[in-house]
């Protein structure tokens, strides 16, 4: 018997961050784009999506959230390459990008200190209901709220690392 799970796939991201994934600074000379994803086999009561990159080893003492999407419609499955960067309009209409760790909404791209890599933790949330927030939540309240409106979720985990 073959059963089908929500998986979350990447037709650019395979065990480790693309150069186009890091930040174009702090010694990086990455493109800040956020990656290709898409998702399949989502609970057939979900009724939106959210999508969250949080770096597990960041030297914070409480890691560091590189992306926080919530309220992507129901009918979407998949979020193009730079879809992070909120001056070019791919997100689609009606889900919110809320701030990063740095403070600012859409995608902020990885800058690992030099020394082990670091895991990168993409997650996408198939959601019982939209999220009644602000687009100015910080990733502890949005994360806050999706761990009360979660169906289930998927991951991918990449790794990247200073050279």
């Amino acid at each position: 018997m073959t059963t089908t799970t929500f998986t979350l796939k990447s037709n650019e991201l395979g065990g480790q961050l693309n150069q186009e994934q890091y930040v174009n600074g702090m010694g990086f000379n990455g493109q800040n784009r956020s990656p290709q994803l898409y998702w399949e086999n989502a609970p057939k009561e979900t009724k939106a999506f959210a999508l969250t990159m949080y770096d597990l080893d960041a030297p914070t003492g409480s890691g560091f959230w590189h992306w926080v999407v919530f309220n992507i419609p129901v009918h979407i499955n998949e979020l193009p390459s730079d879809a992070g960067d909120p001056v070019k309009n791919l997100m689609p209409e009606y889900a919110v990008q809320s701030n990063t760790d740095m403070g600012t909404p859409g995608y902020a791209g990885a800058a690992p200190p030099e020394g082990t890599a670091h895991r990168y933790l993409i997650t996408v949330y198939a959601l019982a209901q939209k999220l009644d927030l602000d687009k100015n939540a910080t990733p502890a309240y949005v994360g806050f709220n999706l761990h009360y409106a979660t169906l289930t979720k998927a991951s991918l985990l990449v790794y990247g690392q200073k050279h």
